[in-house]
């Protein structure tokens, strides 16, 4: 039987802390198991169930959340907002760590800190039956600490008032990384397609927070423009989300269709 400590562990938090990049993909539209072993045989390390992005259930949440871990892929979840009631029943459903988007300032990290974690470092409500412990029994104080070392708690950057408070949310106990939302943030900025001088100074401001109180970085709508990762990459970011499942399938489609168009010879665009 596995002990406490080897079933709480999150291994997403143990690469990022060796200095490893990771990569994730995003679900919005898969319903099946079989995106857990996907993701795994893909070579993702982590995965995040997008609930402000899609109309996926709690239930399809939690299906998902269960196959990406027994698959090894760690499961994230990205709530549309900062709710304790949602928070609870995501983690009671088997997610490793959640995706807080739209947070501006260091009361709303506090709170979700608050809501994600046992007392006494936080107010979630103690249940039994853990999926993340194998449905196993240990004492509550026990499982307890444990569960709360594993949680990863993902504060997203993606406003100039949130960007302004990267310091102060990173100063939070419990946030564990500040995750610049490029697609949101660069839209309120007014961001370009070309604009990687900005953006990179966007990004060296968060950096900088998390540095000074040892958080990771992670970001969102870069891999699109190689040579801006590399240039993200080089300066500390070690988290990347990718793409989702329906661009990937989109991408795919549109690649093996034009195999076929090319060889009938027709305009790339057009109709079989």
């Amino acid at each position: 039987m596995s002990t406490l400590v080897d079933l709480a562990r999150n291994p997403l938090k143990d690469r990022l802390a060796s200095g490893a990049v990771v990569a994730s993909m995003s679900l919005r539209i898969m319903r099946s198991h079989e995106i857990g072993r996907i993701a795994a045989s893909a070579g993702f390390d982590t995965l995040y169930v997008d609930l402000e992005h899609s109309v996926l259930s709690l239930e399809t949440t939690a299906l998902l959340c269960h196959a990406a871990r027994e698959a090894g892929v760690v499961p994230l979840v990205r709530l549309p907002a900062v709710d304790a009631s949602l928070i609870g029943r995501v983690l009671d459903g088997g997610a490793m760590g959640l995706i807080l988007p739209h947070l501006e300032n260091a009361s709303q990290a506090r709170a979700a800190v608050d809501a994600a974690l046992y007392p006494p470092r936080g107010s979630r409500s103690v249940g039994t039956g853990q999926p993340l412990l194998h449905y196993q029994s240990f004492p509550a104080a026990q499982a307890c600490r444990a569960l709360n070392d594993a949680v990863f708690i993902v504060v997203m950057v993606e406003s100039a008032s949130g960007l302004a408070a990267a310091d102060a949310m990173a100063a939070v106990e419990g946030v564990d990384m500040l995750f610049v939302g490029s697609g949101d943030l660069g839209a309120e900025l007014g961001w370009q397609a070309d604009d990687d001088e900005v953006v990179a100074a966007a990004f060296a401001k968060v950096l900088a927070a998390a540095k000074r109180h040892g958080k990771f970085v992670g970001a969102g709508g870069v891999t699109n423009r190689p040579q801006l990762m590399r240039r993200l990459l080089d300066m500390g970011v070690q988290y990347f989300s990718v793409g989702t499942d329906m661009s990937f399938m989109m991408a795919g489609a549109v690649q093996q269709l034009s195999v076929v168009r090319q060889a009938a010879r027709l305009p790339i665009g057009s109709r079989l």
